[in-house]
């Protein structure tokens, strides 16, 4: 699944382009539309991106656990090596556990105060009143889908496309660095 990102200008463009999304067989779990106007994508009924679009807190959260699970694992290793505990095997698990979903809450913290790294790019636009609509499609639909949205809706600008699933280990920018 690909995600498509349109910049448009006027809320009325929006609700065009869900119309026709919607009689294009999308859904509303497929598009999202981030926008400073709150009140008009509620008043038009255009489908908001949710905090899970909206904020980096799904990402944050896939990385807590990832290191809670490898601090729990590597405490439980040197517990039971060197400390000579004769804990049953469920304590231990428990033990791996409990600092896996500790890693991933604590995690979640970072990530519901940080704007999602996809969208980060167009912070300003948004800012400035425009909307971001971002469609998930299939990539055997991609050229179908950039086609429909060229002819019908011109006045959409393509700004980019990306996967339309988290990857835990880019960086603020959005890419993935290797040191």
């Amino acid at each position: 699944m690909r995600r498509l990102y349109y910049l448009a200008h006027s809320i009325d463009s929006v609700d065009e382009i869900s119309e026709d999304l919607h009689e294009h067989g999308v859904t509303d779990w497929r598009f999202h539309i981030v926008s400073k106007d709150e009140a008009g994508l509620y008043t038009h009924r255009l489908h908001r991106a949710s905090v899970l679009d909206r904020t980096d807190l799904v990402r944050f959260i896939e990385r807590g656990l990832m290191i809670g699970a490898v601090f729990g694992l590597v405490l439980t290793i040197s517990l039971q090596t060197f400390s000579g505990l004769e804990w049953p095997l469920f304590a231990w698990i428990a033990l791996v556990a409990f600092f896996t979903l500790a890693g991933g809450w604590l995690g979640g913290f970072g990530g519901i105060t940080g704007e999602n790294y996809r969208i980060r790019r167009f912070h300003d636009d948004i800012e400035k009143g425009e909307y971001l609509v971002m469609v998930d499609v299939p990539k055997k639909y991609m050229a179908t889908m950039k086609q429909l949205m060229a002819e019908n809706h011109p006045e959409a600008r393509l700004q980019g496309e990306s996967s339309s699933f988290n990857n835990p280990f880019v960086e603020r920018d959005g890419k993935f660095h290797v040191t």
